[in-house]
C-alpha cells in the first residue's frame, strides 16, 4: 500500500478537532433547544433547507463516512447502512437528532483517539456509487471536519438571521479551555 503522509494533519491535531467538533455541536444545538420546532424547521432557502435540515445532513455526512471509516459496508444503493442520500431526514423529532448527534460525537471521538500517524497516511478504500474509491485516510478525515465547520457556519448565519446569537464559535476559544 502506497504512503500518503500528511503534510499537515497529526493525531494530536484530529483530537482537537473531535473535541471541537463536539464543542461547537453541543453549543449549537443547545441554542437551537430554546427554538421553537417551527422556527427550526421553517425553510429559509439554506441548501439544506433549515437549521434542522443543516443540522440532520451533518449528522448524515458524518455517519456516512464513520463507515467508511471503519469499514462497514452498505447495502447496494447506500451510502452507508440505512444511509440513502446525504439529504435524508434521519430524525424528525429535535430531541433524538440531539441525541444521536451526541453518540455520533462520541464514536467519533474514539475513532480518532485511535488514529496513529501510520494509520493516517495509509489509504481508505470505500464504495461511491457502487464504484471502489482509494484516497489518503488523512484527506478523507480533513474534509469530514472541514465540511462539518462549513455547515456550522451556515447554522450560525441562520441562527442570527432568526434572531439567535450563537456566540464564540472560534477554534481558539474553545482550545482555551481545560479539555
Amino acid at each position: 500500500m502506497p504512503s500518503y503522509a500528511s503534510p499537515m494533519l497529526s493525531s494530536e491535531w484530529l483530537r482537537a478537532s473531535a473535541r471541537y467538533n463536539r464543542w461547537m455541536n453541543d453549543k449549537l444545538f443547545e441554542l437551537a433547544a430554546t427554538m421553537t420546532d417551527e422556527l427550526r424547521k421553517r425553510d429559509v432557502g439554506a441548501f439544506f433547507k433549515s437549521i434542522h435540515g443543516t443540522l440532520n445532513h451533518l449528522l448524515v455526512a458524518d455517519r456516512v463516512w464513520l463507515a467508511r471509516f471503519k469499514g462497514e459496508s452498505a447495502p447496494t444503493g447506500f451510502m452507508a447502512p440505512g444511509i440513502r442520500g446525504l439529504d435524508q431526514e434521519l430524525h424528525e423529532d429535535f430531541h433524538e437528532l440531539r441525541r444521536e448527534r451526541a453518540h455520533t460525537d462520541e464514536e467519533l471521538s474514539r475513532w480518532v483517539a485511535e488514529l496513529s500517524e501510520e494509520r493516517l497516511a495509509g489509504a481508505l478504500t470505500y464504495l461511491r456509487l457502487g464504484k471502489p474509491q482509494e484516497v489518503p485516510l488523512w484527506w478523507a478525515v480533513a474534509h469530514l471536519f472541514n465540511h462539518q465547520t462549513h455547515h456550522r457556519g451556515q447554522v450560525t448565519t441562520l441562527f442570527m438571521q432568526h434572531g439567535y446569537d450563537p456566540g464564540v464559535t472560534d477554534l481558539f476559544a474553545m482550545l482555551r479551555e481545560p479539555a
